[in-house]
């Protein structure tokens, strides 16, 4: 269990074993001689991540994730996985964009890795649902599309790198609203780079999140992911936000099709279009779903942009989107026979 209570899903065979992992850093603990330790802010299987002063900039707050190599593993291993990670970390440190912390430094100590971060204060909206939850309410729509606006932006960066990056672990908990309204992406625990022959490569083996993660990404390395396995953990993360309540998990969902529940059966305020897009990116099969960012934005948004339009009206529905509500659907049926009856009254006088 993660420290929101989410339940997680390997990416590799699951081999049972016995782990003892290293001390954590302490407060006033100075790495590579830049890097004053002043708390834990996050802990996994994998290592931590710590709130650090840069002792070269003053004022500057650093988010600084480490990576533990089990030391068990053969040389071999720990030596390739040690490069890949170097490697991308070297991607992840020429990304610049508004809704990304940015990368600034990478380094080892001895069986640990470290990647350098901007600081990104506020809360993560995973506590923004929460509360409205508690309080019996839900997220207002406007609020969670201004959010998916900037999420897009931010996809649509890292999918258009050369080669594609797959962020393949986004949900409320790894995104983080700034006192400033800024929403950022703000883990890079499992982040793919695709490979020219469209193999991926993993930046840290690690756990994708059960609730948000496409079947294709079950199994690993050995399954297939693209810039639409971020397309479905999109969409699942939009239907939490929007219905207090976790979308059924892909694996369920193929073994017992129909047991995902329509959004607006839960939150009847949501509109139309909104609730057919989200449909849209959770289909199970990768064919089904936008094939990228700016089609499901489309779908979404259409030309609705909320940074210069805030306050304009949401898109309107469509004939489509009225047509793929179940409300609506029923109230044109109704009208339908309410034609239908008028007419035969009338053939019949």
């Amino acid at each position: 269990m993660t420290r929101d209570g989410e339940s997680q899903v390997d990416n590799l065979t699951y081999i049972p074993e016995i782990r003892i992992m290293p001390l954590s850093h302490q407060a006033g603990e100075v790495l590579k001689e830049r890097y004053r330790i002043r708390r834990i802010i996050g802990q996994g299987g994998m290592g931590s991540v710590y709130l650090t002063d840069d002792l070269r900039l003053e004022g500057r707050l650093c988010a600084l994730k480490e990576v533990y190599h089990d030391p068990q593993l053969s040389e071999t291993v720990r030596q390739q996985t040690r490069e890949q990670f170097l490697r991308e970390a070297t991607v992840l440190a020429r990304l610049d964009h508004p809704n990304l912390p940015k990368v600034s430094d990478f380094f080892s100590i001895d069986e640990r890795d470290y990647l350098v971060m901007d600081f990104v204060p506020g809360r993560d909206l995973s506590v923004l649902m929460t509360e409205a939850r508690l309080k019996e309410l839900f997220l207002e729509e406007r609020e969670v599309l201004t959010w998916a606006a900037q999420l897009v932006d931010a996809l649509t960066y890292l999918h258009s790198q050369d080669p594609p990056i797959v962020h393949r672990d986004i949900k409320p908990s790894n995104l983080k609203l700034t006192p400033g309204g800024v929403v950022k992406l703000v883990d890079f625990g499992l982040v793919k780079i695709l490979a020219s022959d469209e193999i991926t490569i993993t930046v840290v083996q690690g756990r994708g999140t059960a609730h948000y993660t496409p079947l294709e990404q079950y199994g690993g390395d050995a399954g297939h992911t693209d810039v639409r396995s971020d397309i479905f953990s999109f969409g699942a993360t939009l239907y939490h936000l929007l219905t207090n309540q976790p979308p059924k998990e892909a694996r369920d969902r193929f073994l017992h099709p129909g047991l995902l529940v329509a959004p607006r059966d839960i939150n009847p305020s949501i509109s139309p279009r909104t609730e057919r897009a989200v449909l849209w990116a959770l289909n199970l099969h990768p064919e089904e779903r936008p094939q990228d960012m700016q089609e499901l934005r489309q779908a979404l948004l259409g030309d609705w942009n909320p940074v210069t339009r805030l306050k304009s009206p949401l898109p309107v529905p469509t004939l489509v989107d009225l047509l793929s509500s179940p409300l609506e659907r029923r109230l044109i049926w109704i009208a339908m026979a309410l034609v239908f009856i008028s007419l035969i009254a009338t053939l019949w006088r």
